[in-house]
């Protein structure tokens, strides 16, 4: 019965083989870390968990699913990583609805693992105990990773479920409060299966997509999502070296203009891609490379992409 829960997170057999026999076994760890690349799964893993965790007797198993879904079951707190907008953290989607211009990544803030302990400091009002899941835990800076190991140590009638890429960016004393979940890239098959059932079955005749996801469905899904609010005019002229030095510069006006900081890494990203497998230049890709390194240290980005791209020019 339990297993029948995780039936749609495909290609993790050994991540639904801890959480299954963790609520077979009823030895729920206090907190658990679910690790591994992006778009794998770890999310799906943490929503049917928490609905092993908060399902009572008394309470229909779709009507657990849909608020679990929704987020809106009382003894569940879901945290994300954040940007901070006038001095108050907003979510990726509240960033995008705001049109908000994102200079760096988002993170867990301390002021957010704050709210998680005064969450768990109240009693559950219908679930036996209190589950809280979050999101991108290797982004939390000390302060918010020394906040949250305190509450790892006294978690109360509660369990924790933190999602990240990799253990490594996380403090060893909050990884050794954890039990490790692993999740795995899928394979090709198990890639297109999940594809194809979501919906995004388009996204197998997308060769470049396929290759940067490397076996993430969320990362293929996110990545064609990316490629398309981009403007294609755009994209199809940085996949040539500029014919002279006046494109160069117009180009990198128009990335510097159009385009935000993450969506310029992301592009950056995209291009290492396709231009690997259609010209298989080391200079192009060194170049990029520097690009990348320097937009994620804030260097100012259209001198980055003018730098760049009139290394490149032709004549």
């Amino acid at each position: 019965m339990v297993r029948a829960i995780f039936s749609d997170l495909l290609g993790q057999e050994t991540a639904v083989d801890l959480l299954c026999q963790a609520i077979a076994q009823q030895r729920v760890a206090p907190a658990y870390l679910l690790v591994g690349p992006a778009g794998t799964g770890r999310g799906l893993g943490a929503l049917r968990f928490a609905e092993c965790l908060l399902q009572t007797a008394n309470q229909a198993a779709g009507q657990v699913r849909r608020r679990i879904r929704d987020r809106n079951h009382p003894d569940l707190m879901w945290v994300e990583p954040t940007y901070l907008h006038k001095g108050k953290p907003v979510t990726a989607a509240e960033a995008e609805e705001l049109d908000l211009k994102r200079k760096s990544p988002p993170q867990i803030r301390l002021e957010q693992i704050r709210d998680v302990t005064r969450f768990l400091a109240r009693p559950t009002l219908e679930a036996p105990r209190a589950v809280v899941v979050i999101e991108g835990a290797e982004t939390m800076a000390e302060s918010p990773a020394n906040g949250l190991l305190k509450t790892l140590e006294e978690p109360g009638n509660a369990t924790l479920i933190l999602l990240a890429t990799d253990s490594a960016n996380l403090l060893p004393t909050i990884v050794s409060r954890c039990q490790s979940i692993p999740f795995r890239r899928l394979s090709q098959t198990t890639l297109a299966t999940v594809l194809t059932q979501s919906g995004h079955a388009e996204i197998l005749q997308q060769p470049d997509v396929l290759a940067m996801a490397q076996g993430s469905p969320g990362q293929a899904i996110a990545a064609l999502q990316q490629l398309q609010t981009l403007p294609a005019d755009l994209v199809a002229a940085l996949q040539q070296p500029p014919p002279n030095r006046r494109v160069a510069l117009e180009l990198a006006r128009r990335v510097s203009k159009e385009l935000d900081t993450e969506s310029q890494l992301w592009l950056v990203e995209y291009l290492q891609q396709r231009l690997w497998q259609t010209q298989r230049s080391p200079a192009l890709l060194a170049g990029l490379e520097q690009a990348h390194f320097q937009l994620r240290r804030f260097v100012q980005p259209r001198l980055v992409w003018e730098v760049m791209l009139m290394k490149f020019v032709t004549a």
